[in-house]
């Protein structure tokens, strides 16, 4: 099983660099990939490429690009030369998104999420399969009248999909290589999410769908301060409806509830109850929540489980 860690320097003085520096000390702990989230600020296929092309060690993906306030045409001429950058490191995740962020940010009505990803996934995996595309949808046209594949990237980039809800688990087995699930504990993901995006994928003639679970989590000995910050950070994910949907699938009252915050021994033990749920490839985030010591103490610990 893969094991790796979001990566967020947005708080250095230049990101980028700052960022380049984390992904070589998660390469030197044995870590596997790293993640970059995707807001308004900087832009994660961008961040993949640099980070792939500086630190060959690691795999690097976005989770995930909001498919609201996108078009495939764009993120497909992103994800390509990201591919292209990194030899074929790269991996693509797609979100729905969120009705504040849509709405309050890009001025778009956030409606019809499910359909406008089943499209955007359509559009994109043509684009990404032949580096051409003639779709005509409801909500989206995608048309190459030039030829739209960028060299390098022939082989194609694996796309994954933020799903969790009934509906969009059946598009991303339908469409996508698999899913990114966030705040989705053992519970959820053996009973709910596995079961469902694989049957869609089986459904479909596709192969069983890679589930990389993001968990935010640390190696600490302060648990219950620990806890407190993750409650804190985290309650924004309480007011999204498929966020709370899921927490509560989890056997969970707070998102905090979700995280994984102990010594080594209880951090490993719930890496492997993740796995044992149907996880296929584990990504903590939040791992820089008590400070820079406790950081490295849990990236050497789940370097040791990658290994």
């Amino acid at each position: 099983m893969t094991v790796g860690v979001a990566l967020d320097a947005s708080g250095a003085g230049n990101q980028v660099d700052a960022t380049v520096l984390l992904a070589r000390e998660a390469a030197a702990a044995g870590l596997r990939s790293a993640w970059f989230g995707q807001t308004f600020g900087a832009d994660s296929p961008q961040l993949a490429a640099i980070v792939g092309r500086e630190v060959p060690d690691l795999q690097v993906g976005t989770s995930a690009i909001p498919v609201f306030g996108r078009h495939p045409l764009v993120v497909s001429s992103q994800a390509q030369t990201a591919q292209a950058a990194t030899h074929g490191r790269y991996h693509l995740g797609l979100a729905l998104g969120t009705r504040l962020l849509t709405e309050g940010g890009f001025g778009l009505p956030f409606e019809r999420p499910v359909a406008r990803l089943r499209e955007f996934l359509t559009a994109l995996r043509q684009l990404t399969g032949t580096g051409t595309a003639d779709f005509h949808g409801e909500l989206l046209t995608a048309v190459t009248p030039i030829p739209a594949r960028v060299p390098g990237a022939e082989d194609g980039v694996p796309v994954l999909v933020a799903a969790m809800g009934p509906q969009a688990l059946k598009v991303s087995g339908e469409l996508a290589d698999g899913i990114l699930p966030y705040l989705a504990g053992p519970r959820a993901l053996e009973r709910d999410i596995v079961p469902a995006v694989t049957a869609a994928a089986k459904a479909a003639g596709r192969p069983a769908p890679r589930i990389v679970a993001l968990v935010p989590g640390v190696v600490t000995d302060d648990v219950d301060a620990v806890r407190e910050t993750a409650t804190e950070r985290l309650a924004f994910y309480e007011q999204i409806p498929s966020y709370a949907r899921v927490i509560e699938l989890s056997g969970a009252r707070r998102a905090s509830d979700v995280a994984v915050i102990g010594d080594e021994k209880a951090v490993a033990a719930e890496v492997r109850r993740y796995r044992d749920a149907g996880a296929t490839e584990v990504v903590f985030t939040g791992t820089d929540i008590a400070g820079d010591a406790d950081r490295l103490r849990t990236w050497a610990l789940l370097g040791e489980l990658a290994g």
